[in-house]
């Protein structure tokens, strides 16, 4: 469970509804630079072994905008479920263009594996969110083995993807306002064109509305969607996401929300709901819906 720490370094700790907000560096092999992540470790934590929840964040966001915008200590803490919130791309890298645009390089790695130079020697996001990060949180956190994913946003997009790539992995996974079709949307054309080429079969299995076609998971998904976000139209389309599951029999709970726009407000008017989904598939106790 508990292993030597040398290979981590504690930035900042803060005690938290009875548990503990942390921050940790450490060296990344799979990006080839130093990361930071962050924890929330619940008060059931010190004395036994609680399930995680994974948050990939969106464009231009760090490990920190989930930590201090959402609000999800409060109800982590009475559920009993650790949080990890992983950066969302490499950082000091500065290859060349990496810090041009919002949309992509710094803070923009989309959650897959880079085939293309300069960007295939750092950017396996993927990866480290589905296979390093994890097995440093499992080597030094007292972590069960359960996990579930969510995500914002590019994260949502992420959260998607990694749950429907490896089936059985997430014991749940849910997404806020998520780029279902990269494939076909301004964002996701640039990212995997420069990630991964301009050969688009490629680009299939990094897209949730392709990898639903597949039939490869069968695994529901659970997704918000504010009607007042200025990406909706262009960018997010989650219509297309309900139209393949309708048609390949693909369960999908898709609430959509008057008023509500594409940024933190909304996720935190609703992230109680989706971690209170996330215990009940974990073994968790889930709260009352007033708590």
């Amino acid at each position: 469970m508990h292993s030597d720490q040398t290979s981590l370094e504690l930035l900042s700790q803060h005690h938290c509804f009875g548990g503990w907000q942390k921050r940790y560096r450490h060296r990344s092999e799979v990006l080839n630079c130093e990361m930071i992540f962050a924890i929330y470790l619940p008060p059931q934590a010190e004395k036994g072994t609680v399930p995680v929840l994974w948050w990939l964040s969106g464009l231009t966001c760090t490990d920190e905008n989930f930590v201090t915008k959402a609000g999800a200590q409060r109800l982590a803490a009475r559920l009993g479920m650790a949080i990890v919130c992983p950066d969302t791309s490499p950082r000091g890298t500065d290859l060349p263009g990496e810090h041009d645009s919002y949309d992509f390089g710094s803070g923009a790695g989309f959650y897959v594996n880079a085939t293309e130079a300069p960007w295939a020697s750092h950017y396996r996001m993927y990866d480290y969110v589905t296979t390093e990060l994890p097995a440093l949180t499992r080597a030094h956190f007292p972590v069960n083995g359960r996990e579930a994913i969510s995500g914002h946003s590019m994260g949502g997009h992420g959260a998607l993807v990694c749950a429907l790539k490896q089936p059985g992995r997430y014991d749940a996974v849910s997404a806020f306002a998520p780029i279902v079709n990269p494939m076909d949307c301004p964002w996701g054309i640039k990212a995997l064109s420069g990630y991964l080429g301009e050969d688009r079969s490629g680009w299939q299995a990094w897209d949730a509305c392709a990898l639903v076609a597949s039939g490869i998971s069968t695994q529901p998904l659970f997704v918000d969607q504010g009607l007042a976000d200025n990406f909706l139209t262009e960018q997010l389309r989650p219509e297309r996401l309900e139209q393949v599951c309708h048609e390949h029999g693909h369960t999908l709970h898709l609430r959509r929300h008057a008023d509500y726009d594409h940024s933190y407000f909304f996720i935190a008017s609703f992230i109680n709901d989706h971690l209170r989904y996330h215990a009940r598939h974990l073994g968790l106790t889930p709260e009352p819906a007033d708590a």
